[in-house]
């Protein structure tokens, strides 16, 4: 069962999706222990509480089917849980060699510590909106190819397939998370689009990364998919060369996760990024973030970064999709190369669940332009 927060009859409550329909878990918890998760409406709760209450309620959940299920379209989706922190890595090796050829033609494709270490950014949790919310194309300054800076709405709009975990239990500052403890601070995982804009980030993020050409919309899922339910969608990770260091060695357990990304833009299937391939897995992501010290907290969202695969059908962007531009996709509704006006992104993905495939919650969002200045 996928959980979410959403607006019934005007009062908010937590839902949990069966089907195409929902159950109001608000409602159905009462008269439990369960209840006070619940009240307001929100994951926020229930995040905090700790992977023991998180399964309790989750074996609960099933007796309380019975209820009356509400139909989707009934209901409006909402943030599910209160974003604390917004970490974006940059996990995936066929997507880090892709930019950089790119952009680093007659160099090496990967800086030199991309293999020792997962890269990551802190991004802006007040910008992470819910499924379904319109993204206003962002404005900023950009370099023109003959050295001229404009400013104005970004021309070179992109999007990012990427996955989300979401953290419930929270670790202490100064405490080190390790590896092990992965499946006891994340309680579950989401869909991300990290929505980019390429000329701004081009021209802004030396020498300290992404800022606003990042941080104007990152959009995640409705719904979020409880780490429980994809114990059988763990694998083994690609070989690494060199080997992590100890702190990051995940070679005891299968520490990659399959998930079967679509991407889909204004219905056109263009590409399918596999998840299973990402170099860096989500226990090492984990535990590289707090290995200085620094805690997490709940409601904390880590992303993987654009998920890509070796094929061209496998790209999770469209900076690669289109090589910067000079190969343009061949779709339906007319060529692209980056967003216009108007398109709609939709992400979806499958995995393999305890008793079959399990499909997690979709994550969308259309562009629109600035409102115009009265």
């Amino acid at each position: 069962m996928n959980y979410g927060s959403a607006l019934y009859h005007g009062r908010r409550i937590v839902v949990g999706r069966v089907g195409d329909a929902a159950l109001d878990l608000t409602a159905a918890s009462l008269g439990s222990e369960f209840a006070p998760l619940f009240a307001d409406g929100s994951l926020d709760a229930l995040l905090a509480a700790g992977r023991p209450t998180w399964q309790a309620v989750h074996a609960a959940a099933a007796s309380w089917a019975e209820h009356d299920l509400i139909p989707l379209e009934e209901l409006t989706m909402l943030l599910p849980f209160t974003v604390a922190d917004y970490v974006d890595f940059y996990a995936s090796e066929q997507h880090a060699t892709n930019v950089g050829r790119i952009f680093r033609p007659d160099g090496d494709a990967l800086t030199p510590n991309w293999k020792h270490l997962p890269i990551g950014y802190h991004g802006r949790a007040g910008t992470v909106v819910v499924s379904g919310v319109d993204v206003v194309r962002p404005s900023g300054q950009a370099r023109e190819p003959d050295g001229s800076i404009r400013f104005g709405p970004s021309r070179r709009l992109d999007i990012e397939a990427e996955v989300g975990f979401v953290v419930g239990t929270p670790s202490r500052q100064g405490i080190p998370v390790p590896i092990a403890d992965f499946a006891e601070h994340v309680f579950g995982v989401c869909l991300v689009n990290d929505w980019s804009a390429r000329d701004i980030q081009s021209w802004e993020y030396v020498p300290l990364g992404p800022f606003l050409g990042k941080s104007f919309a990152t959009s995640i899922s409705a719904w979020i998919t409880p780490l429980d339910d994809l114990d059988a969608a763990w694998t083994a990770p690609p070989v690494r060369n060199p080997a992590p260091l100890p702190y990051l060695d995940d070679s005891p357990s299968p520490a990659a996760l399959d998930l079967a990304l679509e991407v889909r833009l204004n219905g056109e299937l263009i590409s399918r990024p596999p998840f299973a391939g990402m170099y860096w897995t989500p226990p090492q992501l984990l535990a590289h973030l707090t290995v200085n010290g620094a805690s997490l907290r709940t409601g904390d969202l880590i992303a993987s970064g654009t998920v890509s695969g070796p094929e061209r059908d496998q790209r999770g962007s469209l900076l690669e999709l289109s090589w910067n531009g000079t190969e343009p996709l061949q779709l339906a509704g007319g060529e692209r190369s980056f967003l216009l006006d108007g398109d709609e992104v939709t992400i979806t993905a499958t995995a393999l669940g305890r008793e079959g495939p399990i499909t997690l919650g979709e994550v969308t969002g259309r562009i629109v332009a600035q409102p115009a200045t009265p």
